[in-house]
């Protein structure tokens, strides 16, 4: 992963006038991209949905915010896209779909000893992929940047440019409202909260 200053090079390369430099944030960020377009239900189209990103994040670079981080940033215009792409899907269309991305693509769930993302790896089909499409936009986008992104409670909170205490309160009430939705007898339990303790209020 590149760090800002490196990206930040790229992005005055490509302001500049050196279109071609902007292939670098490309090669860097298509797999985090595409796992997050499978995770927010792009399915077949996540390949499709990511390109149309880095169309929209590269037309943009003009007027993005100097000094800020271009991952986060593309992150939230995969996630938009996303969501414009399969809004008018059914979803069991939308379901299917991911199922047949995962299973020809990298994996959409890292191995991990936390309990949630073990869990998720071990049964990522039916029925927890349900009660994941059955949470609203918020609560998925929180489940998804810290579980299945494993991202950190300040990487998510800079991601989808909430308060961190808002990611903590969503998260937790997103991994409730995941429990409800499972089968009882569910051998599912959310573990502790990942990357909260680093200092920070």
């Amino acid at each position: 992963m590149l760090t800002v200053a490196d990206e930040w090079t790229v992005i005055a390369r490509v302001r500049s006038g050196e279109r071609e430099a902007y292939a670098e944030l490309v090669r860097a960020y298509t797999g985090i991209a595409l796992r997050v377009a499978v995770a927010c239900g792009a399915g077949a189209d996540a390949e499709d949905v990511v390109q149309s990103a880095f169309i929209k994040a590269y037309l943009s670079l003009g007027s993005f915010k100097d000094g800020a981080s271009f991952r986060p940033w593309l992150i939230r215009i995969v996630a938009n896209e996303t969501r414009n792409t399969v809004r008018s899907a059914v979803r069991l269309r939308a379901v299917a779909g991911r199922e047949a991305a995962l299973s020809r693509g990298e994996p959409l769930i890292p191995e991990s000893a936390d309990p949630v993302v073990a869990a998720m790896e071990e049964e990522r089909s039916a029925e927890l992929w349900a009660a994941l499409d059955e949470l609203s936009d918020d609560h998925r986008d929180v489940v998804t940047c810290r579980y299945l992104l494993e991202m950190s409670e300040a990487e998510t909170a800079e991601t989808l440019g909430w308060p961190r205490g808002t990611v903590k309160s969503r998260l937790s009430r997103a991994l409730k409202l995941m429990g409800g939705l499972l089968a009882p007898g569910s051998e599912w339990e959310p573990g502790p909260e990942k990357g909260g303790g680093d200092g920070h209020g």
